[in-house]
């Protein structure tokens, strides 16, 4: 079982999450140390199990494994590497997360640099954007200007790619989802709507598992 740590200065508890993809995340509130983190997800492994135990099966990637890559499907195939499209990655025993390390590390090159992009031409300022393993997002936008960006993102057709961004990016204009700021995104985005109906079918990406 994977299980990680995260302190947030916001939390007043501790809390105990299980994420789609099996793995643990245990929030370590402001005032509170790693040892009394562990002793919480220790009394909780009851409850841990449980909903482990819930989860579909985790697909294991292998050879001949069709996954999504900029919105096409492709074949993953392991020699003394594995390629894909025109991705080369080492071979490890689980294909899985490698693969995903690799997207990941390419995410966070090429969307960081779109969005910056898409802010100078749109001229909207934005603070800060991070690429980050959102559990039920594609994206999100604070109050102070940071874009956050889910990395499967490398995964969807690049009109897709932009269309989340770009939907971020204006809510920098409008910090909610009324009508004008629908109307912000049909001006920078006119088809918004196709993209979200692709989401929509593909909506399984962004729950961390194929």
């Amino acid at each position: 079982m994977q299980l990680d740590f995260v302190r947030n200065y916001r939390s007043r508890r501790y809390i105990v999450r299980v994420r789609p993809d099996g793995s643990v995340r245990a929030t370590v509130p402001a005032r509170g140390t790693l040892a009394e983190a562990r002793a919480f997800v220790e009394r909780n492994l009851d409850w841990i199990n449980r909903q482990l135990q819930k989860q579909p099966p985790r697909q294991v990637w292998e050879d001949g494994t069709e996954i999504l890559y900029r919105g096409k499907v492709v074949r993953l195939r392991v020699g003394r590497e594995v390629t894909f499209a025109d991705q080369v990655v080492a071979v490890t025993a689980d294909l899985r997360p490698t693969v995903e390390r690799h997207l990941w590390r390419l995410a966070k090159r090429e969307l960081s640099h779109r969005t910056l992009e898409l802010a100078a031409q749109h001229s909207v300022a934005i603070q800060r954007i991070t690429v980050r393993n959102q559990r039920s997002r594609w994206g999100s936008c604070s109050r102070r200007g940071t874009i956050s960006l889910n990395w499967r993102l490398i995964q969807t057709p690049a009109f897709v790619r932009d269309y989340i961004i770009l939907h971020e990016l204006m809510h920098r204009r409008q910090m909610n989802h009324s009508k004008l700021f629908w109307q912000e995104v049909a001006a920078v985005c006119p088809d918004y709507q196709t993209a979200e109906a692709w989401l929509k079918l593909h909506r399984h990406l962004n729950q961390s598992r194929q």
